[in-house]
């Protein structure tokens, strides 16, 4: 799904759970899912792992289709920084990735500052973790 995410898409959020910590995260990809439930840690289904989700309000109703309701969920592939430092975004971040704590149930968040060609955030800088620029 798409990286652009609207914000009315998002009303029904009622908490975002981080999965796993997120103090040496730089930046997470974030999507819309079509999940079964409104609540609880989905299945991830994509070649990376997931680092957190959206739990969604109970005036959240399923999709008349198919039964589904679109949630958030953030997460990482295996050759983005936090595991490939050296790898395809050592100097950069994928479109649409964000920074970790920047979103908010029912806010998008704010771009990650490397996606712009940017320093390292603080997050990367306290630990001592040196990234080439």
């Amino acid at each position: 799904m798409s990286a652009l995410i609207a914000e009315d898409e998002l009303v029904h959020e009622a908490d975002l759970v981080r999965l796993e910590g997120i103090g040496t995260l730089d930046c997470v990809r974030r999507s819309l899912d079509l999940l079964p439930t409104r609540r609880g840690k989905p299945p991830c289904r994509r070649g990376g792992r997931m680092v957190g989700c959206a739990l969604l309000g109970p005036g959240a109703k399923p999709s008349r289709f198919s039964g589904t309701f679109r949630r958030r969920v953030f997460w990482l592939l295996p050759h983005d920084r936090d595991t490939g430092p050296e790898g395809l975004y050592a100097a950069g971040v994928p479109a649409g990735a964000v920074g970790p704590r920047t979103p908010a149930p029912g806010g998008k968040g704010c771009k990650a500052g490397r996606s712009q060609g940017g320093p390292p955030s603080s997050a990367m800088r306290e630990p001592g973790v040196a990234l080439p620029l």
